[in-house]
């Protein structure tokens, strides 16, 4: 990891991405809310493991990597790190569905208020916490 700084700038995505959240909320986008959910948690967690010196891999889902390495993870608790990989395993599955669908679901229909709720409620509760432990 040559780039020590990288997590700076993807904790500050992850923060401006909130923001985007919230518009699309406001639409009533719900399945867009839940896509963007996921990409908020990936770079938050990806700021912290890379702020931990732990290699990023080029996954959507760190949540098993952050249980592997809690050692090295200061600042967080265990529970915080298993709350962190089940977000992240969660909004994961919801990935590609929320985005593409699928021949027997169109997101704009299968996705509900609630999902978009707890989705960007599970967002803002990890950049909270990631920007606790890094910065």
């Amino acid at each position: 990891m040559k780039n020590k700084l990288l997590y700076e700038d993807y904790i500050q995505r992850a923060e401006n991405r909130l923001a985007a959240i919230e518009v699309l909320f406001e639409k009533q986008s719900w399945a867009d809310v839940v896509r963007e959910s996921q990409e908020v948690v990936e770079l938050a967690l990806k700021s912290l493991l890379r702020k931990s010196g732990i290699e990023v891999p080029r996954i959507h889902d760190v949540g098993a990597i952050l249980l592997l390495e809690e050692k090295r993870i200061a600042k967080v608790s265990t529970a915080e790190l298993e709350r962190m990989a089940e977000i992240s395993h969660d909004l994961r599955r919801d990935r590609e569905l929320a985005f593409y669908g699928s021949e027997d679901l169109t997101p704009s229909q299968f996705y509900k208020k609630k999902h978009a709720d707890e989705a960007q409620r599970s967002a803002q509760w990890v950049v909270s916490e990631v920007k606790k432990a890094v910065l």
